[in-house]
């Protein structure tokens, strides 16, 4: 009965006009930013943060989600029309989808990924229903030395965010640890890491430095390597599967859908790890194997399912524990924090209405997608051609003014253009900018808590090992730290013995 009141709350939030009206501008905003390449959902949540400030926290928090799983569905269209993936859960699909449109089913493998995308996304947004809850009851039990502990968790969690070295990705925990200390101490007063700047006193601001790491970052990069896109495709038909298709595509979509429900709960690739095992398993499993890489409509429907799911379920981490699943997700918690709310357990019984109507409106956004998105397809198809060169000073001048009008202050300006160029130079040293955001938006709350742990224990750390869910949470963290850190070492060493 609790959870049927709970969903109830859900759905007359939902259903709310402005929330409906800001989950429809966020689905198709999101549909939008995956069709065209080079943009994708974290740059464009960094860069609409500002003019959530203004919103309800409930209704921003449906709008940047609709955003995020929007992009999913729309990153198949430029997989499978121009064999460039929107999204880099989309390059499984560009490897049939594209076979198909070049055969003429341009048509049926849109539909079919669209279909996989609404039944997955709905099945993995009962799954949050199911989980979430009972994840954040046990949460709520949490003291001061569990909440360090979970995000020292989440920091090391952050490393498998990132691609590339295991030291470049500790840098740039270390260096988000170090930003996020900047501005005043709240217990002795004193400025830290200001030199003598005024506008620093109150630390750095978020929303600058996420839009500059992640849209002017991301926006120059883009320019340096702007793709070269051939339509196969100009006006697509036959939208409807046949029977034929719907008896291949069932099992596969099922099977899609368990997988991404699982691997997208996990910390960095859990939606695209989810695409690469459902295109494994259907090719393994399928009577028609000899078909994938040629065109087989399996090879659309399991990778679909599997990374829509994976964005729904991604959620689960970040409304229950306040640790991001992804880069996305870490914006999120920066969304949340910007409107006054705490990431973490205590969401789900202090902001209920936020909690219930956010899963809600997941379901509500996939059905908007599958309805609006194939009758859209036209103008997806003419969004493709349009050169990337006509589209980054627009969005450079829609970050200046967001970065301005937060708080009427150029500083913010400079900050903003300052984190651009760093996060551009991060890219060119193969440094993902992802964990530095998060650790910087958990250093503040990571220091408060430490405190904590240390005034209730009389300075002595070892409480953090003495209450047993701390130790746990630290022990996974030192085994997930061991577990990435083993295939640097061995590379190390294979290398020094090539050398010798």
């Amino acid at each position: 009965m609790e959870l049927l009141s709970n969903l109830w709350v859900g759905l007359e939030t939902a259903l709310s006009f402005v929330n409906l009206f800001y989950c429809l501008i966020g689905v198709l905003l999101g549909t939008a930013i995956g069709v065209l390449p080079g943009l994708g959902p974290t740059a464009t949540i960094a860069m609409l943060l500002p003019l959530t400030i203004g919103l309800p926290a409930d209704t921003a928090m449906i709008m940047l989600a609709g955003i995020y799983y929007g992009s999913q569905y729309g990153g198949s269209t430029t997989a499978i029309l121009i064999n460039l993936p929107g999204e880099a859960t989309s390059i499984v699909t560009a490897l049939d989808g594209y076979q198909m449109a070049k055969q003429g089913k341009a048509g049926r493998a849109l539909a079919v990924a669209a279909i996989a995308s609404f039944v997955a996304g709905t099945i993995a947004t009962l799954a949050i229903v199911l989980f979430a809850p009972p994840l954040a009851a046990l949460a709520i039990s949490f003291g001061a030395p569990e909440y360090f502990s979970l995000m020292v968790l989440g920091l090391i969690a952050t490393i498998v965010l990132a691609h590339g070295s295991l030291f470049h990705a500790l840098a740039m925990v270390l260096l988000g640890l170090l930003l996020g200390l900047v501005g005043t101490d709240i217990n002795s007063g004193m400025s830290r890491y200001t030199f003598d700047i005024p506008e620093l006193s109150d630390g750095i601001g978020f929303v600058a430095l996420a839009m500059g790491m992640f849209g002017i970052g991301e926006i120059v990069a883009n320019i340096e390597h702007e793709s070269t896109r051939e339509l196969v495709v100009r006006k697509v038909t036959g939208l409807m599967p046949t029977r034929e298709d719907w008896k291949r595509i069932v099992a596969p979509i099922l099977r899609g859908t368990a997988l991404g429900s699982v691997l997208g709960i996990l910390p960095g690739g859990g939606m695209l790890l989810a695409s690469f095992a459902s295109y494994a398993l259907e090719k393994r499993v399928s009577r028609y194997s000899s078909e994938f890489g040629k065109g087989a409509i399996e090879g659309v429907a399991g990778p679909e399912a599997a990374n829509n799911a994976g964005a729904q379920t991604s959620f689960i981490p970040m409304l229950t524990l306040g640790i991001p699943a992804n880069s996305v997700m870490a914006l999120m918690i920066g969304a949340m924090i910007i409107q006054g709310i705490q990431p973490g357990p205590g969401v789900m019984i202090e902001q209920p209405t936020l909690f219930w109507g956010l899963i809600v409106s997941m379901w509500i956004g996939n059905l908007m997608l599958v309805v609006l998105n194939l009758p859209l397809i036209g103008i997806w198809v003419r969004m493709i051609s349009v050169p990337y060169h006509f589209l980054f000073p627009a969005i450079i001048l829609f970050c200046a003014i967001g970065s301005y009008s937060l708080n009427n202050n150029s500083f913010d300006v400079y900050v903003m253009v300052i984190s651009g160029l760093a996060g551009y130079l991060l890219r060119k040293l193969r440094a993902e900018p992802a964990p530095l955001l998060l650790a910087f938006i958990l250093s503040p709350m990571l220091e408060e808590f430490l405190r904590r742990t240390l005034i209730m224990s009389h300075g002595n750390p070892i409480v953090l090992v003495n209450r047993p869910i701390s130790a746990v949470l630290l022990a996974a963290a030192a085994i997930l730290l061991l577990v990435v850190s083993v295939p640097a070492i061995r590379g190390t060493r294979e290398a020094a013995f090539e050398e010798n």
